[in-house]
């Protein structure tokens, strides 16, 4: 039951591109209910200041027990997409803000080899899939990775930016994904928020929301549903039987006297004159 349950949330939760049944909060980790897919967490600072550095971003989920994010194909990318979507959708005062991803060049030792191979995850990850947009890598100093988000900014000679990927300074300031391990036991966010004291975040701190401590009340209550009816119409029924035979216990006939009268007079010898 409780399996069938997860099932249907993760089904809710993944429901379309940027379909999410909850709120995506800057600074929350998502979890997913099949426990297959990774955990996320979208850091977006308002204030440019308070923005940070690739290796700033890094340490900052590596701190939380994740790593900045890796993508493996276009399916992840295309939900780190409705995410983010769901992130700024009108109305949050969220908008033009680049996000760092696990993507960078390390040149030391590397004299061969065409300039995009020689990108690599900061996570050890493999994958080979890559969203860039036109004309990027551009190479030379620029050898840490950020996904284009610039929903105001008017379309580029190679189309929108918004989520293509870009190669930028490593020591620019921006905004951030962190990746996490899927969560191993069903569990609801706590509403515990705490605030990240990242490098760099001297003006404006991320609120967090802290899952994985409290079990899932949905999961503890709905498998308990049918024992509890079963209880009750089990208790209900002893209950009629009891009082049912109770009242033919106290029930007598129409014609039988409550009361014993003897018809004979009783003759006194100590009476008889």
């Amino acid at each position: 039951m409780s399996r069938v349950v997860s099932l249907l949330l993760g089904v809710a939760l993944l429901c379309g591109h940027g379909a999410f049944s909850r709120r995506v909060v800057s600074g929350q980790k998502v979890c997913f209910a099949d426990f297959k897919h990774p955990c996320y967490k979208m850091a977006y600072f308002h204030e440019l200041s308070s923005r940070v550095s690739f290796q700033e971003a890094r340490l900052a989920c590596e701190s939380e027990g994740g790593v900045l994010l890796s993508l493996e194909n276009e399916a992840e990318q295309k939900l780190i997409e409705s995410m983010l979507q769901n992130l700024t959708k009108p109305g949050t005062g969220i908008s033009d803000g680049d996000f760092w991803i696990g993507l960078w060049r390390n040149g030391d030792g590397q004299t061969s080899g065409a300039c995009p191979d020689l990108y690599q995850w900061s996570d050890g990850s493999s994958s080979q899939y890559r969203n860039w947009y036109t004309d990027e890598p551009s190479c030379g100093s620029e050898k840490c990775v950020v996904m284009y988000h610039q929903p105001t900014a008017n379309p580029g000679l190679g189309g929108p930016y918004l989520y293509q990927w870009n190669d930028d300074r490593c020591n620019m300031k921006h905004n951030y994904i962190c990746k996490y391990e899927p969560e191993i036991n069903p569990t609801a966010a706590v509403e515990k928020p705490y605030l990240t004291n990242q490098p760099g975040d001297t003006q404006q701190n991320v609120v967090v929301t802290e899952a994985g401590i409290i079990p899932n009340l949905i999961y503890v209550v709905i498998p308990t549903i049918p024992l509890l009816l079963l209880i009750l119409v089990a208790f209900g029924t002893c209950c009629f039987q009891m009082l049912h035979k109770s009242k033919g216990r106290t029930k007598t006939s129409p014609n039988q006297s409550t009361l014993w009268i003897s018809k004979s007079t009783r003759k006194e010898s100590g009476m008889e004159v």
